[in-house]
């Protein structure tokens, strides 16, 4: 029977950093040499870790790290003023400084790719908060020049992780609720100081991306003044709690959230006065600088922009010859693969109703596919984890600006269940023969399988996570998927994820076309529409996503590929002493890591595997 990895042991095997008092001030001195250099090493993590968390209040609500000495988290919000920003990058160089500092002599492997993923993750994002301008992450997936546009905000991630992450189940949480909800305005007026300053720096965003954040932004104004969501979510939450909740929330969120927002969207309507249309950093002050850094953040490599497009067109040939197989053998034989790719989005056969009723359809085929391949699982690893996830629908004032889906792990501790959320603001954004590798990309064995595997690693490695793993790891789930024989009997299907696959080498193509290549933002859409024959409603949005994330939809294909050329490596080295579920669990236990680090952890892989004389 293979071995389940739960969640008591989980949080059994972070009982140490999660007895450590907060640290004071922005870090304090390195902890004194241990005798042994594993705890020395697991000491200067928990240390880093705990540094993150003071910096980062909502990760600790997410991964339900919030009690006991960390129980003052819960009352936080992130500080997204420019003094915040200045306050985690003289964090982030300190704690970079001390694990550049230690020697890795002696530690096991676990423990020394902690240190180096530390050492990777900090030193790119010292490189970012150095560059003049945009809202820098430190170990995640999303780097923008723009603080606050139609996918990037407060008034968008606030609402959202207050409804969903942050718990009321007594009357302190309750209170929390309403210290988050007042923050909220300061960090709206925080993020307006730094888009003020960045427009005094000549950077405007593109005016068709300030439009769609007017309007979103202008809707979340609207709510916050009549009791919309903010008030809501408390007031559900509080129906067995004593105390006016409702009522305090409603004053905070008219009051002081309705103007912080209003205040937020006049400095965009002075933006856009001044807008232009051009897509790209190319178009922006210091636009190459910021491009070539988001590129190696979102790749962890070093590859250039001209390396990354003309993989993404040799990727996307050799996608469109096994798509062009596929579709003679099922009567499309005239035109091109995007030809006859869009041929087939209009067949009503894969096509969901409309309205209400195709979304029951979606939700009722989701449920469908996660059943069957939860039950196919054990064929493809030896270490299994028992995801704990929900389906949701995003909220509808994020969907227009929002990709057709995106999903993450829950917390630790099981009580925030990991999210697949799901775009239904038309039904016509799905197709049938493209849900299923959707929901095997997102959920499981995608993002929110994956990210179980780091609920037993140290607190720093459950907060960094690097693009061009996580999304190649999701690609590399739908390639799981179609091998465990998804599409066995479902040609059509295995179209889907073949066109799927093909959709991230075309934004390899797109995205560097963009932002180094001078593309508009139409040659964008008419690529994926006309080569790849994608659905134009689908790829309007995500054209959008890669001018206000430059970069980010690189790591996807980089990742996968990659994933791939490391298993083709085991494969050839370790012949018939090779199996694939021992790689696989080598590649989820080894942790969220930059690319290199994936060599060291499958050349751990390869030793352990090597057959002995």
């Amino acid at each position: 029977m293979s071995p389940i990895i739960n969640r008591r042991e989980a949080i059994a095997a972070l009982a140490v950093t999660a007895a450590l008092p907060l640290l004071p001030g922005c870090g304090g001195e390195p902890a004194p040499p241990a005798a042994d250099p594993q705890a020395g090493a697991r000491a200067l993590l928990d240390e880093i870790g705990e540094n993150y968390l003071r910096l980062a209040p909502e990760s600790a609500t997410s991964l339900g790290l919030d009690t006991g000495a960390r129980a003052a988290l819960r009352s936080q919000l992130a500080d997204r003023s420019a003094d915040g920003q200045q306050k985690i990058a003289a964090q982030v160089r300190q704690d970079l400084e001390r694990a550049r500092a230690f020697d890795t002599t002696g530690l096991d492997h676990a423990t020394r790719t902690s240190v180096e993923v530390v050492r990777s993750a900090y030193g790119t994002a010292l490189e970012g908060l150095a560059l003049p301008y945009g809202d820098i992450t430190v170990g995640s997936w999303r780097n923008t020049p723009y603080v606050v546009i139609q996918n990037v905000g407060a008034y968008l991630d606030l609402p959202r992780f207050l409804d969903s992450d942050h718990p009321v189940t007594s009357a302190a949480d309750a209170d929390a609720y309403l210290a988050r909800l007042q923050s909220y305005a300061k960090q709206l007026d925080g993020e307006l100081g730094r888009i003020q300053a960045a427009r005094g720096q000549g950077l405007v965003p593109p005016a068709f991306l300030i439009d769609k954040a007017l309007s979103q932004m202008r809707l979340s104004a609207k709510s916050a003044r009549d009791g919309g969501s903010l008030v809501e979510s408390i007031a559900r939450r509080t129906k067995g709690i004593p105390g006016n909740w409702a009522e305090r929330a409603r004053t905070i969120a008219a009051q002081e959230v309705a103007p912080a927002l209003d205040r937020q969207i006049a400095e965009l309507e002075a933006q856009r006065a001044v807008a232009k249309d051009d897509a790209g950093m190319w178009a922006r002050p210091s636009g190459d600088a910021f491009y070539r850094w988001a590129l190696k953040a979102s790749t962890t490599t070093a590859m250039t922009p001209d390396e990354v497009h003309a993989m993404g067109q040799r990727e996307l040939q050799e996608l469109h010859a096994q798509m062009d197989t596929i579709l003679k053998s099922q009567g499309y034989t005239s035109g091109t693969v995007g030809d006859r790719m869009k041929a087939l989005a209009k067949d009503p056969r894969y096509q969901f109703a409309d309205g209400d009723p195709g979304r029951a359809e979606i939700l009722a085929l989701i449920q469908e596919r996660l059943a069957w391949i939860r039950s196919q699982l054990p064929r493809a690893f030896n270490t299994l984890v028992n995801p704990n996830m929900e389906v949701k629908r995003l909220p509808p004032e994020e969907e227009p600006g929002a990709p057709t889906a995106y999903g993450g792990a829950g917390s630790i501790d099981g009580k925030i269940p990991g999210k697949y959320w799901i775009n239904l603001r038309t039904p016509a954004l799905h197709s049938k023969y493209s849900l299923a590798d959707l929901t095997f990309h997102e959920s499981i064995p995608g993002h929110i399988w994956q990210g179980e595997y780091t609920h037993q690693m140290p607190l720093i490695r459950q907060l960094l996570a690097f693009n061009a793993y996580s999304e190649g790891w999701a690609l590399y789930a739908q390639q799981l998927a179609d091998e465990l024989g998804a599409y066995d009997n479902d040609p059509i299907g295995r179209l889907g994820y073949l066109q799927a696959i093909a959709f991230r080498a075309c934004r390899l193509v797109v995205d560097t076309g963009i932002h180094a290549k001078r593309w508009t933002r139409e040659q964008g859409v008419r690529f994926f529409v006309e080569v790849n024959g994608s659905n134009p409603m689908e790829v309007a949005s995500e054209v959008d996503r890669y001018c206000s994330w430059p970069g980010q939809a690189c790591g996807y294909k980089v990742g996968h590929s990659e994933i791939n050329r490391q298993r083709e490596r085991a494969k050839t080295t370790l012949a018939a002493a090779f199996d694939g579920k021992a790689f696989n669990d080598g590649l989820v236990l080894g942790g969220n890591v930059p690319l290199d680090v994936l060599g060291k952890n499958v050349d751990q892989y390869i030793e352990s595997a090597r057959p002995r004389a």
